[in-house]
């Protein structure tokens, strides 16, 4: 048994007339990461507070931290702005020159479809969408997609859309056995459920920094498995080479790479300003704990799926799905009233397909889940008489 924590809401900035369930999209801001950020501001305005050993010490700090939620070390992670830079990062290496065939979920984020379809395009193979029958989980559902004209297997944990669940170790066991490589989006899971890169073994991992990661937009992260840390990064920048900690010898140009993942990270890295923020957040995700964190929303999420299917409207819950996040289906073309009649109630949700996506953070409180469900359920009912 994982304990769970108690309303963490006194350490976000979110107003007690807000009730916002959509970290999915962006996350609310701790007051730490805002602080963080205020202090990087005021450094970031003396240049000359800034010495040259700080161009490192901080992103380095931020490694291993990110590093840690994988069950790893610093060494295979790279700092990227956006998904999209590392899925780009993930195709140039395993795409290799030559056809490659992918397979992806159907109506999957779409910065990683669309990298899938470049690479192809490119270098010949092709992109395989897995949709579901009636009953059908995604976990099943992919694993009976993966045969040995696969190549590379692009899943999340969760997906965007609704939460709905795919068990990561399962997919990654029958890629190995028919010999395909594996990415992980976690975008959507990084933060809240645990992933254990050592037992799972993927080949890349990306993710974002500002959904369940809690930190700033424009930082984001791309983890590469062993084999994979020697590839061609998408671009050339000075501070990724050997020695580019000895500014005065920039001008002696090294054809040597850094260590591990390094090479892939981003120009300007350093990000002055976002880096500490980011670092904040991750800080204070690993004081919770993400098995902890899981747990918490595991109940917010079940209580908001039992009572409005309860309800007698006839809205029905994504099953299985992530513990943190909740796709809501309501009847007969209510999806509009609901989602209007929320924004009305100062309830925050988003609409991704056909579902209404609930995705709580520790800020919920019992008050936030009565006015989700007591408006979703009135707003969907059909009027007596």
């Amino acid at each position: 048994m994982v304990d769970v924590l108690g309303s963490q809401r006194d350490l976000f900035d979110v107003p007690d007339d807000v009730a916002y369930f959509n970290a999915a999209s962006l996350s609310p801001m701790l007051h730490a990461v805002r602080e963080a950020g205020d202090a990087a501001l005021r450094r970031r305005a003396r240049p000359w507070t800034i010495r040259e050993a700080d161009w490192f010490t901080d992103v380095e700090r931020l490694r291993s931290l990110l590093g840690a939620l994988l069950g790893a070390d610093a060494e295979g992670v790279a700092l990227v702005p956006a998904t999209s830079y590392g899925f780009a990062v993930a195709a140039g290496v395993l795409g290799a020159e030559r056809p490659r065939q992918v397979l992806v979920l159907a109506e999957e984020y779409p910065s990683g479809i669309y990298t899938w379809r470049r690479m192809v395009q490119r270098h010949g193979g092709g992109v395989t969408t897995v949709t579901r029958e009636a009953g059908q989980t995604w976990t099943d559902a992919v694993i009976a997609a993966i045969d040995e004209r696969v190549d590379i297997v692009s899943v999340p944990n969760v997906h965007w859309t609704d939460g709905g669940l795919v068990e990561l170790d399962r997919v990654a066991a029958r890629a190995r056995e028919a010999g395909a490589r594996l990415v992980v989006d976690a975008s959507q899971s990084l933060g809240v459920m645990p992933l254990d890169v050592a037992a799972l073994r993927p080949d890349f991992v990306v993710s974002v920094g500002y959904k369940w990661l809690l930190g700033p937009f424009g930082r984001g992260y791309l983890w590469a498995a062993a084999e994979h840390r020697d590839g061609r990064p998408l671009e050339e920048n000075w501070i990724v080479r050997a020695d580019s900690d000895d500014f005065a010898g920039l001008v002696d140009y090294r054809d040597e790479y850094l260590p591990g993942a390094r090479r892939y990270d981003q120009g300007a890295r350093t990000l002055f300003e976002l880096t500490p923020m980011a670092i904040a957040a991750l800080e204070q995700i690993h004081a919770w704990t993400p098995a902890r964190i899981a747990a918490t929303l595991a109940g917010i999420t079940a209580d908001v799926a039992a009572r409005v299917t309860a309800a007698g409207a006839g809205i029905t819950a994504t099953e299985p799905r992530g513990p943190h996040l909740l796709g809501l289906r309501v009847p007969g073309g209510a999806t509009d009233r609901a989602a209007a009649a929320l924004r009305q109630a100062g309830c925050y949700v988003a609409r991704r397909g056909d579902a209404l996506r609930v995705s709580p953070h520790l800020h919920v409180t019992p008050a936030d889940v009565d006015r989700l469900v007591g408006t979703l359920a009135a707003a969907v009912r059909p009027p007596s008489g």
